[in-house]
């Protein structure tokens, strides 16, 4: 894959802006597992080899198996492979990034709501919505994932 431009060198403004939203989520008390789990969700859904690269390697360095890493886009039927809270979380995050699908039911908001306290389900949202922005940079200008370029170099 070709890179069409690098968005974050041609517009340093922009990338720093979202970068301020990820300094934010970083620094939420959110577990940074479970925001890269979620990170790793929505990239899936959104087709982002960038981001799933990416993410799985942050999932990888900070210590999860590759038993739960290969069973996220199955979360479902993992059973006790993923917490409650993580259950929850990717459950709002697969709503969320299919908002033009599922508008958000009142059952889902209310089932993360149960779970994540107001700012916590904030702080998530935010996360969702920044990974689906980078998800939207990414594929609109090509970002190879960096499993490609070493193979590439390695060539």
């Amino acid at each position: 894959m070709n890179s069409r431009l690098d968005y974050a060198k041609v517009s340093p403004g922009g990338y720093k802006a979202f970068g301020g939203v990820y300094a934010l989520i970083q620094g939420s008390g959110l577990p940074k597992e479970l925001i890269y789990l979620v990170y790793l969700r929505v990239s899936q859904i959104n087709g982002c080899a960038y981001c799933i690269d990416m993410h799985s390697r942050d999932l990888l360095k900070s210590g999860v198996a590759v038993d739960k890493l290969v069973l996220v886009p199955v979360w479902r039927d993992a059973g006790a492979m993923f917490n409650n809270r993580e259950r929850v979380a990717l459950a709002w995050a697969e709503t969320v990034t299919q908002v033009s699908e599922t508008n958000v039911p009142e059952a889902d908001f209310e089932f993360a709501a149960a779970e994540f306290n107001a700012k916590e389900l904030a702080d998530l949202t935010y996360a969702i919505s920044l990974m689906n922005v980078f998800n939207r940079l990414s594929i609109a200008f090509r970002t190879p994932p960096a499993a490609a370029l070493n193979v590439v170099s390695a060539a």
